[in-house]
């Protein structure tokens, strides 16, 4: 069984098939459910990666400054998928965190009009309602590409193209 050191040098033991988030859950219920990422021997992971050996285990909380980057990308993703589901056809080119808050740059069949922000946003809560799985997948630059422009995403396959990057983490 694979034991994970914590900051103030405390080990835990998980099982072999533990994900952060177990590990976590282990530390404090309350500390699982506030928690948004991890780093995992100095690497950032998600909440679903595996611990298949021992490691040093940092958790990132959504009152952390860490955190509120990592939920401001999230929500980045999740107005993009608002605007796709109320405009078909949409493209995506970047949509990065900033201090403030974050942007996205869409190319829309029309401008996007101040009364098209609270549609947003109710689509926005919808998807969160949802509850969607989510999971992480891995592509290499040529999968990559192939598939963004198989989706009729031409920014993001020129993003990816440009990037100097070999692999491409997807959620």
């Amino acid at each position: 069984m694979p034991s994970v050191r914590l900051p103030d040098g405390k080990d835990i033991e998980v099982a072999s098939d533990a994900r952060v988030i177990d590990a976590i859950a282990l530390i404090h219920k309350g500390l699982a459910k506030s928690a948004v990422a991890a780093r995992v021997d100095g690497k950032l992971v998600d909440l679903a990666a595996p611990i298949d050996s021992d490691a040093d285990l940092f958790v990132i909380t959504e009152d952390s400054e860490e955190g509120l980057e990592i939920l401001r990308h999230s929500t980045a993703h999740i107005m993009a998928m608002a605007v796709g589901r109320l405009f078909p056809g949409a493209k995506f080119a970047i949509g990065p965190v900033i201090e403030n808050g974050f942007y996205y740059d869409f190319d829309l069949p029309r401008a996007l009009v101040a009364e098209d922000l609270p549609k947003i946003e109710a689509e926005m809560r919808k998807i969160v309602q949802e509850d969607l799985p989510v999971s992480r997948s891995v592509q290499d630059k040529s999968t990559a590409i192939a598939n963004a422009k198989a989706n009729d995403q031409d920014y993001k396959a020129q993003i990816i193209a440009d990037a100097a990057d070999d692999t491409f983490s997807f959620y």
